[in-house]
């Protein structure tokens, strides 16, 4: 009789033990979740100018951002922009991708009214063209 007693006090001690090494875990990634800023990153930019980097979503509190990776080569066209595409297939056109004095703005804050992001465009204004475009694996929010 003593020995089954002992063997279910082991397993209570046990259950205990894996129940707050679970909730220990869960909070670490909660705090890890809302504490830090998560990175996404998406495929290789592809498309009839653009064809190198890639960019990178973090979110900062509130602010969902975007930054072009360090090997993104910006294109030789007149009017190249950010362009977003969410989950739904919706286009948003934003900034310009150069401005005065051949600056490169190379990050940029993603809109409260845009809901998610699917894909991330570089997009020509001028000529009206996708010059390229890069997916993340699931939508960004």
């Amino acid at each position: 009789m003593a020995g089954i007693l002992r063997a279910r006090s082991a397993r209570s001690v046990l259950l205990v033990l894996l129940l707050c090494f679970t909730l220990a875990a869960g909070v670490a990634v909660a705090g890890q979740m809302n504490g830090r800023s998560m990175q996404h990153t998406t495929t290789k930019f592809s498309g009839v100018k653009v064809n190198a980097g890639t960019a990178i979503h973090i979110k900062q509190g509130s602010q969902n951002i975007l930054t072009l990776s360090d090997d993104f080569q910006v294109p030789d066209t007149p009017d190249p922009h950010w362009q977003l595409v969410d989950s739904r297939g919706t286009t948003y056109l934003l900034d310009r991708l150069t401005v005065k004095g051949d600056r490169t703005i190379k990050s940029i804050t993603v809109p409260a009214y845009v809901p998610d992001v699917a894909k991330v465009q570089i997009y020509c204004s001028w000529a009206e063209a996708l010059l390229g475009e890069a997916s993340f694996a699931a939508p960004v929010k």
